[in-house]
């Protein structure tokens, strides 16, 4: 096969893959491609005839699709004709996964017939992906951008204090939904290859949408402080305190300033500023109410250029980012010392640059030129199937991670491993304890650690003293995955990436996430989500249109979520590839690069444009947005996407005179006339409760969605029958939390086990006897030492 990088042994090579996507959803083969699978794409007639491509469109080219199935084989098989017939029954047989989007109830959903496939296939891993998943009272409805967001309550949180909510800048809710798709994907598929039972994955985009974009009810960052999204006020929460965004010499910076070392370093910086001398304004509650601070700091940065402040803000301490265009971005000495984008051939005579991969593994790039060899044999399952099982519908059962993941990366990506079944091991220490622990340190409990650590064990271990080091790598001799997302060179030093652990374990998978990757100028500066959203051009994207610096990205916590994803996506890669080579091997996920990548089809658009080809697309219809409905702070999204939901809108408003008005028969009519067609829209939503426009709209056709805020999700009658919340009742919270459940719906895999988040160290001495081979007395001995830390509630041991 050919690869822009010789040195990638791809993980999922041997891997086949049909995929009948149509739409932002083939993104999820795109995940599959690059990790080395390979895709035949088929256009299957009677089911993929509306085979719709996404993204800007250059020469009749949808660049969103062209750069998501590059590297893939195109077929054509017709069912009608018995060698048809022959060619798609083949085809399955010699494949493991099946990739389908069929509309629920449509015409295209009974010509594929998921269930003959599976009674005459059963070894074959189906994802079945739907808006609003299958077999459910919403299954018909539609969804589109503005509708994502608002349904997973992203909506309630965008845009600025008594303003309009604002919909995130690209297609967002797509492409983190592709990840946990390919992520979910492949967890069932490694159950597979131990028990040779495929399975069927009900996969819902808004459930997807939910999880891996920025989850009312799980993991939150460290300026949360603990509070959980529910409990943020009505109306768009004024936040931006927390990162503030500066105005500079040459455009914005943005800062952190949450930890006392980080506001000393500031102190110095401004040159001791007697005003702000007091001990008092080492409290962060101190510095955030201060009615002087900000001024005074924009003050300091006034003459100072983006490029300035992030030097004096390394030297001094103080995480500090430009806020950066797309187009500055991708001309940063980062991304250029990366190699993330490169130049090739889209389509034919079309060519342009692109992500060049999400993942590193192995230091390569995960990046396939061209369509895998079909030819390699499919993957056994020679070291996995020998594990003893205790828990056969959890598919990661029998697979151990260790965790030395902190935050929301960090701890979210352990996570998904222990809802699947995993023992997942976090190894802490309360002289650097995960600040997602929040004020309440290591024997306190808030709801977003309680969620992000659920399903794991703790010991605390000092990596700091060199038999703390010893006991990590004897826990490696056991594992089969490190997390970790530290700065990168900090696992090098410690001697616990995977270099180092290879002669302990050969077999040892180790994942790091880090904000611009391990390599590169940038490799070490700090990287908190919002300031990498600001260095990768995303934060000068969200914004209200043609008001440059109304930033509005200050409370979620994108790209963190996604990245997680990805991460536990490439460990589960290289524990397939395991199976073959029978050696692990290292992935590294950039965040800035996950972000960039969801901007591909717009970066290659752009520069296409500007070398004089004409793009088209990219704009919306009219209706396309958010409008008030009736109530205080309520909205809904309303969606138009072409002539029969224009038709079926006009409808429901009772509009006639709109749909015979000759000049709004076409998009491009209504695009032109987009005011008066939205004040048309926006005169009926006031009169309405946003509930009743989504229920009409929906029942007609149109993609609708209300705004929901946090709160509102666990009661919506969609999450209910989804089962897609919970509550736990934590030993050590302050009240029951509402948790995430249910991640994968399938026949064979059971929602996520009970196992509440625990306190630093509370099982270290079963760990340290059982993994360690250690007795009582030694433990105590470390322990009396600082070795090994435990819990400072009691523990049952």
């Amino acid at each position: 096969m050919s690869n822009s990088t010789p040195s990638y042994d791809p993980p999922l090579l041997g891997v086949r893959v049909v995929d009948l996507i149509s739409g932002p959803m083939q993104n999820v083969g795109r995940h599959l491609v690059d990790l080395g699978a390979s895709v035949t794409r088929v256009h299957l007639t009677g089911v993929t005839d509306d085979d719709r491509g996404f993204g800007p469109v250059v020469d009749g080219v949808p660049l969103g699709t062209a750069i998501a199935t590059r590297g893939t084989r195109a077929v054509v098989i017709d069912r009608s004709t018995r060698a048809g017939r022959a060619d798609w029954d083949e085809l399955l047989t010699a494949s493991d996964i099946l990739l389908e989007n069929t509309a629920p109830g449509s015409p295209a959903e009974a010509a594929l017939d998921a269930a003959e496939i599976r009674k005459g296939h059963p070894a074959l891993v189906l994802l079945s992906v739907s808006d609003f998943g299958r077999g459910n009272d919403f299954s018909t409805w539609q969804a589109t951008t503005p509708v994502l967001h608002a349904l997973t309550s992203e909506l309630s949180r965008s845009g600025l204090p008594g303003r309009d909510p604002l919909v995130p800048p690209g297609e967002l809710p797509y492409d983190v939904a592709a990840a946990q798709a390919a992520f979910l994907t492949l967890s069932v598929y490694l159950d597979r290859l131990r028990t040779g039972r495929g399975d069927r994955i009900d996969f819902s985009i808004l459930d997807g949408a939910m999880q891996a974009l920025d989850p009312a009810y799980g993991m939150t960052g460290s300026a949360s402080a603990g509070v959980p999204l529910s409990a943020l006020p009505r109306g768009r929460a004024d936040e931006r305190y927390k990162y503030p965004i500066i105005p500079c010499k040459d455009g914005f910076a943005r800062i952190c300033v949450l930890a006392t070392r980080q506001w000393r370093g500031m102190f110095e910086w401004m040159g001791r500023p007697e005003e702000f001398a007091g001990p008092e304004y080492d409290k962060l509650i101190v510095r955030f109410r201060s009615s002087t601070l900000l001024p005074a700091i924009a003050r300091h940065f006034a003459d100072k250029t983006r490029a300035e402040l992030e030097q004096q803000g390394q030297r001094y301490g103080v995480p500090t980012a430009g806020v950066l265009t797309l187009d500055e971005a991708l001309t940063t000495e980062q991304i250029r010392a990366r190699g993330f984008l490169r130049r090739v051939e889209i389509a034919p005579g079309l060519a342009g640059p692109i992500p060049a991969g999400v993942v590193e593994i192995d230091g390569a790039r995960a990046w396939v030129d061209a369509a895998a060899d079909a030819a390699v044999g499919r993957p056994s399952s020679a070291i996995l199937a020998s594990r003893p099982r205790t828990r056969d519908n959890l598919p990661l059962d029998g697979i151990r991670v260790l965790d030395l993941g902190v935050i929301v990366v960090g701890g979210d990506t352990g996570r998904l491993f222990g809802d699947l079944g995993a023992d997942v091991i976090k190894i802490e220490n309360s002289a650097f304890i995960d600040g997602a622990r929040g004020s309440q340190g290591p024997a306190g409990m808030t709801p977003g650690f309680a969620a992000g650590h659920r399903n794991k064990r703790s010991i605390g271990i000092n990596l700091r003293d060199p038999e703390g080091k010893r006991l990590v790598r004897e826990l490696a001799r056991s594992a089969d995955v490190v997390l970790t997302n530290f700065k990168p060179g900090v696992m090098n030093s410690l001697g616990l990436d995977y270099a180092s652990l290879e002669d302990v374990n050969p077999g040892i998978v180790v994942v790091d996430s880090s904000a611009f990757g391990p390599t590169g100028p940038w490799s070490k500066r700090l990287g908190y989500g919002p300031l990498v959203r600001a260095a990768t051009g995303c934060t000068d994207q969200w914004v209200y249109p043609g008001e440059p610096g109304s930033f509005s990205d200050a409370i979620t916590v994108y790209p963190d979520h996604v990245c997680a994803r990805i991460g536990a996506m490439a460990a589960l890669a290289l524990l397939i590839r395991r199976e073959r080579t029978v050696r692990g091997g290292s992935a590294s996920i950039a965040q800035s690069e996950v972000m960039l990548s969801h901007f591909g089809s717009r970066i290659v658009a752009e520069e296409l444009a500007e070398g004089g080809r004409a793009v088209t697309g990219g704009v919306h219809d009219a209706p396309w947005g958010v409008f008030a409905a009736a109530g205080d702070d309520e909205w809904v999204a309303v969606t138009v996407r072409g002539d029969a939901d224009w038709a079926a809108l006009c409808a429901v408003i009772e509009r006639p005179d709109l749909m015979s008005d000759a000049s709004l028969s076409t998009a491009a009519g209504r695009m032109t006339q987009r005011e008066r067609v939205e004040t048309a829209v926006s005169d009926w939503t006031a009169e309405h409760a946003p509930f009743d426009v989504m229920a009409t709209l929906q029942a007609a056709g149109v993609p609708a969605g209300a705004m929901l805020r946090a709160i509102d999700l666990p009661e919506w009658e969609y999450c209910r029958g989804r089962n897609t919340f919970r509550v736990e009742d934590h030993p050590y919270g302050r009240e029951p939390y509402v948790m995430e459940n249910v991640q994968i719906h399938a026949e064979s895999v059971a929602v996520p086990p009970l196992g509440p988040a625990p306190l630093l160290g509370e099982q270290t001495y079963r760990i340290a006897q059982d993994l360690l081979g250690l007795d009582e007395a030694q433990i105590d001995d470390l322990v009396s030492r600082g070795v090994l830390e435990v819990a400072s509630r009691p523990q049952v041991r």
